[in-house]
């Protein structure tokens, strides 16, 4: 029988809970103007312990600061373009502006949506929608996985190194790409065993089963670090690490050094690559709040501007700090470009 970590089943709870409750008081009655903020998570929902959680934060910011309410939905395995529509559409008929998708996947069913509710202010998080009223939160995943990538480099001793995808999207291969180049930059004689969770499915962000025995797969071939850009999957191969020692994961996102869920297994994260998704949520929200001036367009965050990072929590990369940061002001100063995809 296949087993089924506590991640996994503390990860579908928590999913069920954030497609069903608000997360700060009930919504407003359906079809009132300013109910709140919507937010639509990806599959997964709040309690990822990775994207969807940093969503959440920047979010529930948001709800304290401005004073608003809220509703929060959660996409589920197998929502096809159209039921994701149906979210979406469901929040802007109650009338809850801004609305946004966490995730790429939403492009589709925002895109419709947008057209569809010209007076309601929309953000995708991870994706471009080219319409007046959506606002595209872009990240520069690649450099701050670069960075990540430096780590890894100087902290192999096996010179085995790790990458596990929750997906073979661009997205992630964005995530993939800057890593390959930043180990290869920084130690030529490591390799890099890349896999991915779910080929062509964002149901590889949910599957903290299958991160974890990817991960042992990669352990039991002397990988002794290992960096994942997927979701609640990625959780399943911290635990992974957790388990042999000598090993290392880095996280993405958040700073999962301090996740509450991932608490027990801390020693073993050897930093995170570190996304604002929650400033870039938080500003969307403020500009159409607060501001009166809602954002459009393309908001890129990336090392430039802060959007991305490499976390020091731990303590664990603090003696090459030096050269971390290094690598961080040849990119910004345009030194080193950072490819954007993952090379075979």
């Amino acid at each position: 029988m296949r087993r089924v970590s506590t991640i996994a089943v503390a990860g579908i709870a928590t999913a069920a809970l954030a497609f069903s409750v608000t997360a700060c008081g009930s919504s407003s009655e359906e079809g009132s103007k300013d109910a709140g903020i919507g937010l639509a998570y990806d599959v997964g929902g709040r309690g990822d312990h990775s994207f969807n959680d940093s969503a959440a934060k920047g979010y529930d910011k948001a709800l304290k600061d401005f004073d608003v309410k809220g509703k929060e939905l959660t996409a589920k395995d197998g929502d096809t373009d159209a039921d994701r529509y149906d979210k979406l559409a469901s929040l802007a008929e109650a009338g809850y502006n801004p609305v946004v998708g966490v995730g790429y996947a939403w492009t589709p069913s925002l895109t419709k949506a947008a057209k569809k509710y010209k007076d309601t202010d929309f953000a995708i998080v991870d994706s471009v929608v080219n319409a007046k009223n959506v606002a595209s939160l872009v990240s520069a995943e690649h450099e701050g996985s670069y960075l990540a990538g430096v780590a890894a480099g100087l902290k192999t001793k096996s010179n085995k190194v790790g990458f596990i995808g929750g997906t073979d999207s661009a997205l992630i291969k964005k995530f993939a790409g800057g890593f390959q180049q930043g180990l290869k930059d920084t130690n030529p004689k490591a390799s890099l065993d890349v896999q991915w969770v779910q080929v062509g499915s964002p149901k590889g962000f949910g599957m903290p089963d299958r991160g974890k025995d990817i991960a042992e797969g990669m352990l039991s071939n002397k990988v002794d670090v290992v960096y994942s850009a997927a979701g609640g999957s990625g959780a399943g191969a911290i635990e992974a690490t957790a388990g042999k020692k000598g090993t290392w994961s880095i996280g993405v996102d958040g700073d999962q050094y301090y996740d509450k869920g991932l608490a027990q297994y801390k020693k073993s994260i050897l930093t995170s690559m570190v996304k604002t998704v929650d400033g870039s949520v938080y500003d969307f929200v403020k500009s159409v709040v607060k501001d009166k001036k809602p954002e459009s367009g393309v908001q890129t965050y990336d090392l430039k501007r802060g959007g991305v990072s490499l976390s020091y929590s731990g303590g664990f990369i603090d003696d090459i700090k030096p050269k971390i940061e290094a690598a961080k002001k040849k990119i910004i100063d345009g030194q080193i470009k950072v490819q954007d995809t993952y090379k075979d």
